[in-house]
C-alpha cells in the first residue's frame, strides 16, 4: 500500500487555495487504478465536466472523498442528509462539520432532508420486526431505501436536464465496471476489516452505474494520513458508531425501543420446559448472547453459564441453554425469504457451487461461509453451508457472494442442521 509522503504537506494550506493535483494524482494511481481493480473491471472515470456530488456524513472518510475529487474535477459539490429530526442536537454538529469542510475545500454544500422516508422505510419496519422477535439491520433498509434511495431520486430530479452526474460516497465497499458485459458490479472492500458491501447488498442495481466509492480501495490508515496531510478538520475525528441519538450499548439500545414499543412479558424456559425467569419483551434478547439469568450451581444439571438459544413468538418464551457453544447455536442450512439479486441470476449458479466458488455472510465483518448447495423457490432460497456456524438470527441479512462480488441478499426466515 502506498504512503503518504510528508514532503507533500509543504503545498498545503488550510484554505485550500492551492490544491495539491499532483499528490492527489499520486494516490488515486497507485490505489485505484492499479493495485485494487480485480483483472476484468475498470473503475468509474468521470468526464471532466461531469457534476460530481459527494454525500458527506461530516466523518474523514466522506471529507477525504471530497477533497480527491475537488482536486480533480471543476463541478463538485457536497449533500449532506438530515435524516432524525430527534437527533438535532448530533445533526447540527455533522452539518456544521460538513459546511466547515467545503468552505476548505472550496466547493459548494446542500442539506437535504429525508426524515419522512427514513420513518416510513426503515424505522418502523424495524420496530416491527423487533416486535415480532427478529434481529433486523435498519442500515441496510437505510441504504437501499434513503441514501441510494430518495437520495437518487431528488438527484435525478435536480439534474434531469443537465448532462452526466456521479454520485460519490465514502464506503468501503467497490463498484466497478465489468469490462466484458459493461455491467457495474459490487464488491466487498479491499479493507476487509473496514468492509461495509454487506449493509450495501440491496441497493437498487440500476444505480450502480452512477455510483463512485474511492474508499473501498482504500486502508482506514492512509485515509487518516491523507487527512492529516491535507489538514481537512475531520482528519481526528472518531469514526461513527451507529445512530447518533441513541447509544450502541446493548442496554441503552434496549431503553431506547421500550420508548417505541409496548412491553409484552414472557416466560425465560429451558428445553425441558421448566421456567427459570420472565422477560419484557423478545426484543430484549438476542441469538447467542448470556441470559442474564442466576441458575442454581450447586445443581450439576443446571451448572455453568446460559445463552439465548431461541425465541418462540408464539408463545412468547426465550430459550436458554447451557454453554456458549451449545450444539444448539450451530446449523448450516438456512431458508432465506424476500430474496432479491443485485444482477440476473447467473446461469452457471450451480457450477459456481460446486466449484465452491460462492460464500455467504449474515453478520457484517465476519469471516465468509463457503456454500455447498443452493436451492431457488421464487423469492425463497435454501442454502446449505460447508461448515456449522454459530447464532444466526431470524431477521438478520443473508447476503450471497461469488468471491468478493454481491450477488444478492434476503433475509433469514429459519435455520436447521443437515448432514
Amino acid at each position: 500500500m502506498i504512503q503518504v509522503l510528508r514532503p507533500y504537506r509543504r503545498f498545503f494550506s488550510r484554505s485550500w487555495t492551492n490544491r495539491p493535483k499532483r499528490y492527489i494524482s499520486h494516490v488515486l494511481k497507485e490505489n485505484i487504478d492499479k493495485s485494487n481493480i480485480p483483472d476484468g473491471y475498470s473503475f468509474p472515470s468521470p468526464s471532466e465536466d461531469d457534476e460530481i456530488i459527494v454525500a458527506m456524513s461530516s466523518g474523514v472518510d466522506s471529507s477525504v472523498c471530497a477533497a480527491l475529487y475537488a482536486s480533480q474535477y471543476k463541478k463538485v459539490r457536497g449533500i449532506y442528509m438530515a435524516n432524525w429530526s430527534q437527533a438535532a442536537k448530533c445533526t447540527e454538529a455533522d452539518w456544521n462539520d460538513v459546511r466547515k469542510v467545503c468552505e476548505q475545500l472550496k466547493i459548494p454544500c446542500e442539506r437535504v432532508n429525508f426524515e419522512k422516508e427514513y420513518w416510513n422505510d426503515v424505522f418502523q419496519p424495524m420496530i416491527s420486526m423487533y416486535e415480532k422477535g427478529l434481529t433486523p439491520n435498519p442500515d441496510v433498509g437505510c441504504n437501499k431505501y434513503v441514501k441510494f434511495g430518495k437520495m437518487i431520486e431528488h438527484l435525478s430530479k435536480k439534474f434531469e436536464n443537465n448532462q452526466k452526474w456521479w454520485l460519490v460516497t465514502g464506503h468501503y465497499a467497490r463498484v466497478l465496471k465489468h469490462q466484458q458485459d459493461s455491467e457495474y458490479h459490487l464488491l466487498r472492500g479491499f479493507h476487509k476489516q473496514k468492509d461495509q458491501s454487506y449493509y450495501l447488498s440491496t441497493v437498487p442495481s440500476d444505480i450502480l452505474a452512477r455510483v463512485i466509492m474511492p474508499m473501498g480501495h482504500l486502508e482506514k490508515p492512509l485515509v487518516r494520513k491523507i487527512a492529516a496531510d491535507l489538514d481537512l478538520i475531520t482528519a481526528k475525528k472518531p469514526d461513527s458508531q451507529g445512530l447518533c441519538f441513541v447509544s450502541q450499548e446493548e442496554n441503552n439500545f434496549r431503553k431506547f425501543l421500550n420508548d417505541y414499543i409496548e412491553p409484552r412479558p414472557g416466560n425465560i424456559v429451558t428445553k425441558d420446559g421448566k421456567i427459570w425467569g420472565r422477560h419484557q419483551g423478545l426484543w430484549h434478547a438476542t441469538i447467542g448472547q448470556k441470559s442474564g439469568i442466576s441458575m442454581p450451581q450447586g445443581d450439576p444439571r443446571y451448572k455453568g453459564i446460559w445463552f439465548v438459544s431461541e425465541k418462540r413468538p408464539d408463545t412468547n418464551e426465550l430459550v436458554i441453554v447451557r454453554g456458549r457453544d451449545n450444539e444448539e447455536f450451530y446449523k448450516n442450512g438456512l431458508i432465506v425469504k424476500e430474496w432479491e439479486w443485485l444482477s440476473p441470476i447467473p446461469i452457471d449458479l450451480q457450477e459456481k457451487v460446486k466449484s465452491n466458488r460462492l460464500n455467504i455472510q449474515y453478520r457484517s465483518l465476519q469471516q465468509e461461509e463457503f456454500v455447498s448447495s443452493i436451492n431457488i423457490e421464487q423469492q425463497t432460497i435454501d442454502i446449505k453451508l460447508h461448515n456449522e456456524c454459530r447464532a444466526m438470527a431470524p431477521g438478520q441479512y443473508i447476503v450471497l457472494y461469488e468471491g468478493d462480488r454481491v450477488l444478492g441478499s434476503g433475509i433469514l426466515h429459519d435455520t436447521y442442521r443437515h448432514e
